[in-house]
């Protein structure tokens, strides 16, 4: 029997608490499609990359300095967890399925109950792009229907990441 396949939602997470485990590169490169959506954003970690540190700094995120406590999901309506720790990682995920919040695993596709697509935006049309949970194999087939979306609209792509 084939693996259920994932819905796909455009989650509208204007003015919603989102919370960020993690403050890496992954992390990062998350953030700013969020940030487009009009999230609230908690980043929770010891460390963050400049670019990070340089958000919460223009008070376009909440930036909380320290690891991970179990209360910091509450009133979320997504997650994202983004750690080299798998522990935390595990800990961080089995939290939100308790609170019935979805979780992006960078770690871990097949334990998280969500999924980032590899998006873009070409002239006002979104494309995001799941294939099977493998990032790699979406960012391809998202960069071949830019391209193609590019030749018909005759415009310019803004990448978003995943």
């Amino acid at each position: 029997m084939n693996a259920p396949v994932p819905y796909l939602s455009g989650l509208r997470l204007s003015g919603r608490r989102v919370v960020v485990v993690g403050a890496g590169r992954v992390a990062e490169r998350r953030l700013y499609r969020l940030l487009e959506a009009g999230a609230t954003i908690e980043v929770i970690a010891p460390d963050a990359t400049a670019p990070i540190q340089r958000l919460d700094a223009a008070g376009r995120l909440t930036w909380t300095r320290r690891s991970y406590l179990p209360d910091d999901l509450a009133d979320a309506w997504y997650v994202l967890v983004a750690t080299r720790d798998s522990a935390c990682n595990e800990q961080v995920s089995a939290e939100a399925e308790r609170q019935q919040i979805f979780c992006v695993r960078a770690d871990d596709r097949d334990e998280a109950t969500a999924w980032t697509p590899a998006s873009a935006e070409v002239d006002g049309v979104q494309v995001g792009v799941l294939a099977g949970g493998d990032h790699h194999r979406s960012r391809r087939i998202r960069d071949t229907l830019v391209q193609l979306l590019i030749k018909i609209i005759g415009s310019e792509r803004r990448d978003r990441a995943a």
